[in-house]
């Protein structure tokens, strides 16, 4: 479609400062240094591919914005001199400054050579532009795996026919909520105001696995891959001692039918309790994906494209966001193993949230992503709780903590 959804107009909203600014990353180490001419045509396959868009504003209240085309782009970032590893995460948070979905480019590539050898590769992009699986599935195009539908970004109605179908559905929609009164969403937690003194409001760590001993412990106690993840997530969350005897998670459900570049999922939830073991959580989560979250009070959620930006703001502040996000990206393409002739020594997957402030820490405490590349599941957790997890070397030690003491041997990047 060449307008955007929903879920695309709230991120866009983060973006603009209503709400949390979230990039999606994907980060490739390599066990040489990466040939700069390989980076440059890569650089061209995502400047002319799906993330070559921009949005723009429609001409008529109540139209959806739309996708234009964008082959702008931000030159390739280099480091400059040779990258200790210990400053490779740091470096990585920093690569997405400056995205702007609307005015810019919404993307960038960026690389640096590594004091064991190597290179580190970044490819972010505002999550205007895509969720984690989109992000994979642009790169996978750009490398020459499987090929993307081309996005349409061609709004097939007129502005004012776009107008009056979103007007009609909300109006149809929303006649008896409102004769109640606009439902209200349940007030999130307010955030202690001790993370207002933190320097840094987020911090970093990845951990990589073999994908056999992951799956052989998941086994072992009942559960899934998947729920192993949120298991280990959770644990580092009341590790670093978080106080509630329940842990509230979000976990994004992908809901495209077809390889496409874009935000398609949606959201479900469950709480975790103290006594959930990987095999309970495998059924708290079957559950939750057969009951997704939804607009307050029956409401059509075209009404937050209809409505003022700070007025959607205010009606959806805080949907999805729970204690722990946990977000499984899943199996890569065989083809991110390799950059040309590079063999890649660990492939992540995760987001970053450029610009976020600690006066504007959101729900969310703890973000945790897996995904499966090769023999190797990689998890990248992301802290949002400067308080009790003070830096990224003791969100590591976290870390490693809670998958020793599930039976794992994990290495830090």
């Amino acid at each position: 479609m060449g307008r955007l959804s929903v879920v695309d107009e709230i991120f866009l909203r983060g973006h603009r400062g209503l709400g949390t600014p979230i990039a999606l990353q994907g980060l490739w180490r390599t066990a040489d240094r990466v040939d700069p001419a390989l980076l440059v045509r890569v650089h061209e396959a995502l400047r002319s591919g799906p993330l070559g868009r921009r949005v723009v504003r429609p001409r008529v209240p109540g139209a959806r914005r739309a996708w234009r085309p964008n082959v702008r782009a931000y030159p390739i970032r280099r480091a400059e001199g040779v990258l200790p590893v210990a400053d490779l995460l740091g470096w990585a948070d920093a690569q997405g400054a400056g995205l702007d979905p609307e005015y810019g480019p919404g993307w960038r590539l960026s690389t640096a050579a590594l004091d064991d050898g190597g290179s580190v590769v970044s490819l972010t992009c505002s999550h205007v532009l895509a969720d984690g699986r989109a992000l994979v599935l642009a790169v996978d195009d750009a490398l020459g795996g499987a090929r993307v539908r081309p996005a349409d970004l061609s709004a097939r109605e007129s502005d004012w026919a776009d107008a009056r179908r979103q007007w009609s559905i909300v109006l149809r929609g929303t006649a008896a909520a409102l004769r109640h009164g606009v439902p209200r969403q349940p007030a999130a937690p307010s955030r202690d105001e001790r993370t207002r003194r933190a320097d840094n409001a987020t911090h970093s760590a990845i951990l990589q696995c073999p994908a056999a001993e992951w799956d052989r412990v998941a086994a072992r106690d009942g559960g899934t891959a998947n729920s192993l993840f949120i298991h280990l997530v959770a644990t580092v969350l009341r590790d670093s001692g978080f106080p509630g005897d329940t842990i509230e998670t979000s976990l994004p459900v992908d809901t495209r039918d077809e390889p496409r570049v874009d935000n398609d999922l949606a959201m479900t939830r469950i709480a975790i309790t103290r006594a959930d073991t990987p095999a309970t959580i495998r059924a708290l989560a079957r559950s939750a994906y057969e009951h997704r979250m939804s607009a307050p009070g029956g409401m059509p959620e075209e009404l937050l494209q209809v409505i003022p930006d700070r007025w959607a703001y205010a009606l959806s502040k805080g949907a999805g966001e729970r204690d722990v996000l946990c977000s499984n990206i899943g199996t890569l393409p065989a083809s991110l193993l390799e950059l040309g002739p590079h063999r890649c020594t660990g492939v992540a997957a995760r987001a970053i949230h450029p610009g976020l402030t600690s006066s504007r820490l959101p729900r969310t405490r703890l973000s945790g992503y897996l995904c499966r590349i090769g023999d190797d599941y990689v998890l990248s957790l992301v802290s949002l709780d400067p308080e009790r997890i003070e830096s990224a070397g003791v969100l590591r030690e976290l870390a490693v903590r809670a998958v020793n003491s599930a039976g794992l041997h994990a290495s830090a990047w």
